[in-house]
């Protein structure tokens, strides 16, 4: 069995491959054994290769992978061998309030991940694949899919005619531009990049921002806006664009905290305008199984399909993690197992 796993010491650039005599593993009565044929890396991704208090030697990495069940245990009901799934990032969060407690389920944290051939899952802990995807499509949706779903329609509570802002081109961003843009939203969004803006209003962005030509690019989203701003804003750059996107936000608006692409560090924004918006302010980190399965079927209904950056080998998992880091891509960075 071939996988990838944590060096001994941090940095995406430590991965090892292992390759071993291919074992089945034995599920256990409620556990079904899935052959992953496919995973798509996520910022957080390179966070846990790289952070030295995330690092954890040997472990498994990447939350996001798809394939299909080989072997079922004894009492499981709901799959059997053949079936099309992916692995849920939180295994054990299947639907109502998170509790902290399931961080430990946490696929490519906590408990290994999908960078390997052949994993053991709970059977609540898989979800199927929309009707028509392939693998490496299906592969795109536990993290950055279910993210932008959870902001928008399960925290949010979006509704058709709503305007939404989304800040850069990368996974979280792209799924969301397009499930908005599916829902009836008038869509926003940035980039430093004109090529990636083209590519955006392609794919059905209202209105695009090249933040390079506008610093300040909240008060470009007001003018574009009339002044209003905008209901819903996805905030995945953290400390330094938080400021910009409470200032974009409408009163009564909806602003989603998911990212840290600038950092871990504390922001110098003022708050008060959230204050005086009425604004409201949800932390989102993925979302839950039930979450899951109403965002497939709302992409069964709207044939949405994932936007894929670049395919690599699973030889090339390393390129990967580059790629991802040098922030050129617009959608996912995906790998493909089958393909060495």
């Amino acid at each position: 069995m071939k996988q990838w796993q944590l060096g001994p010491q941090p940095g995406w650039e430590n991965l090892e491959r292992t390759d071993r005599p291919e074992v089945g593993p034995e599920p256990g009565p409620h556990e079904v054994v899935v052959r992953l044929r496919a995973a798509s890396l996520n910022y957080r991704d390179l966070l846990v290769a790289s952070l030295p208090e995330r690092h954890v030697a040997g472990r498994v990495p990447a939350s996001d992978g798809a394939g299909e069940v080989v072997a079922v245990g004894g009492a499981v009901t709901k799959w059997q061998v053949g079936d099309r799934v992916v692995g849920l990032f939180f295994r054990d969060w299947r639907a109502g309030r998170f509790e902290s407690g399931y961080h430990r389920s946490a696929l490519g944290g906590p408990v290994d991940g999908v960078m390997r051939e052949l994993a053991v899952f709970p059977e609540h802990g898989l979800a199927r694949l929309p009707a028509g995807f392939s693998f490496l499509e299906g592969a795109t949706l536990p993290c950055a899919a279910l993210t932008a779903w959870t902001a928008l329609f399960e925290r949010g509570r979006f509704r058709p005619g709503q305007s939404v802002l989304l800040l850069g081109t990368g996974g979280v961003s792209v799924w969301a531009l397009q499930l908005a843009v599916a829902a009836g939203a008038e869509v926003f969004i940035t980039s430093s990049s004109d090529a990636k803006l083209d590519r955006a209003r392609a794919l059905g962005a209202a209105h695009t921002v090249n933040y390079h030509r506008f610093p300040k690019w909240d008060e470009e989203v007001l003018r574009l806006s009339g002044g209003r701003g905008v209901d819903h804003v996805l905030e995945v750059g953290g400390p330094g664009t938080l400021g910009c996107s409470i200032q974009a936000l409408a009163a009564g608006g909806h602003l989603a905290l998911i990212g840290v692409l600038t950092g871990l560090g504390a922001s110098e924004a003022s708050l008060f305008p959230l204050v005086a918006k009425n604004a409201e302010v949800s932390g989102i980190y993925v979302g839950h199984a039930e979450a899951f399965a109403a965002m497939v079927r709302s992409i069964d209904r709207s044939g949405v399909r994932p936007v894929i950056d670049r395919v690599f080998s699973f030889s090339d998992v390393p390129a990967a993690y580059a790629h991802l880091s040098g922030a050129s891509h617009f959608g996912k960075v995906v790998i493909d197992f089958d393909a060495d």
